[in-house]
């Protein structure tokens, strides 16, 4: 059985041997200690600083789908091929974020200079982004080739992959920082961006994977779990974009920017729906714009349209929407309803 440290100890403690693992595939290859060493510092750097709910997430549906109250029931086998998956994850994070930020010329990401702003690294983040996808299939094949369910695992990945991917497309096109045109957002194309760029991946992924595990492959019920989850993971994204405005620094650990970013988020496109003439020309003129005085006039004008009050009814809506999709579950295969009610939980009125 696992021992008594905190399910994110339990999580990270099984970093280092995959990184060992990944490490020798370089040596094998014949790879000079130079790049093998250039790999582990991308790996530890890009990898385990996030919050790992994504990984986390795998273990603890994987629990809730065979009647486990804790996952110290898990036995030493069953965790480490569940936490596998969840670094596969995490892995696939990385390489989306190492990508992102070079895109977006971000400075800092987790508390640290993004890759990319690494002494050296430069360009080479490029390349690093891919070395770390790449790691995903590397440990895919070490550990599930012979699982009847390896083929899933597969095709999963690279289906969440590419939809994610398509999620990134419509958001760098629609809202370029360098490009303002207000004309281009609305919230059906918000809807879209946020359940491919951020609902697959980080909330019906770990949850397919914990059930492919848990022998729960009828396409009905991995299409039950995505009824629920990707219009969750929206809801999700709608509360960043709120508390990037509305919530403190302190709440959310950083200054909101989607403002001067001319982010394509919630706030912006319900206020594009309800604005008069000169309200939306206010909006033309001062949103998207790296200043901090006209940042100040697009907070007080979505203060005036009550921005505040349509999320919260907004919110209220969602909650009664999810409530009952997840009441109408069919149980009957194996799959169960506290899976989907334990993510609802850990979202519903956060506030960070």
């Amino acid at each position: 059985m696992i021992g008594t440290a905190t399910p994110r100890d339990k999580f990270l403690a099984e970093f280092p041997s995959l990184v060992e693992e990944l490490k020798s595939i370089l040596t094998n290859y014949g790879m000079p200690a130079e790049a093998v060493s250039w790999y582990e510092s991308s790996l530890q750097h890009n990898t385990p600083g996030g919050k790992l709910n994504r990984g986390l997430s795998v273990v603890d549906t994987y629990a809730i789908l065979k009647g486990f109250s804790s996952i110290d029931e898990l036995s030493t086998e069953e965790y480490k091929k569940l936490a596998i998956l969840g670094w596969c994850i995490e892995l696939l994070q990385a390489y989306f974020l190492v990508a992102d930020d070079m895109m977006d010329q971000s400075i800092t990401r987790r508390g640290q200079p993004c890759w990319y702003k690494m002494p050296n690294v430069g360009d080479i983040a490029i390349n690093d982004a891919f070395m770390l996808e790449a790691a995903i299939y590397s440990l895919l094949k070490n550990h599930f080739k012979q699982e009847k369910y390896y083929v899933d695992l597969l095709e999963l990945f690279h289906e969440v992959t590419l939809q994610t991917e398509l999620g990134q497309l419509l958001d760098l096109i629609t809202a370029p920082e360098d490009h303002i045109d207000l004309n281009k957002f609305s919230l059906a194309k918000h809807s879209f961006i946020v359940r491919f760029k951020t609902a697959y991946y980080s909330f019906y992924l770990p949850v397919a994977l914990a059930m492919y595990v848990a022998g729960i492959t009828d396409p009905k019920d991995l299409q039950q779990a995505r009824d629920v989850l990707i219009p969750l993971g929206e809801y999700f994204q709608v509360q960043d974009d709120y508390l990037d405005n509305f919530g403190t620094p302190e709440q959310i650990g950083k200054i909101g920017t989607d403002i001067q970013d001319n982010k394509c988020s919630w706030l912006i496109n319900k206020a594009l729906e309800i604005v008069t003439p000169e309200q939306r020309k206010l909006l033309d003129e001062n949103y998207g714009q790296k200043d901090a005085t006209c940042e100040a006039r697009v907070k007080k004008l979505y203060d005036e349209l009550k921005l505040g009050d349509y999320y919260h009814a907004y919110e209220e809506q969602t909650a009664k929407d999810i409530t009952a999709l997840i009441s109408k579950v069919d149980e009957s295969r194996g799959f169960k309803k506290d899976v989907l009610t334990a993510f609802f939980k850990k979202v519903y009125k956060r506030s960070k």
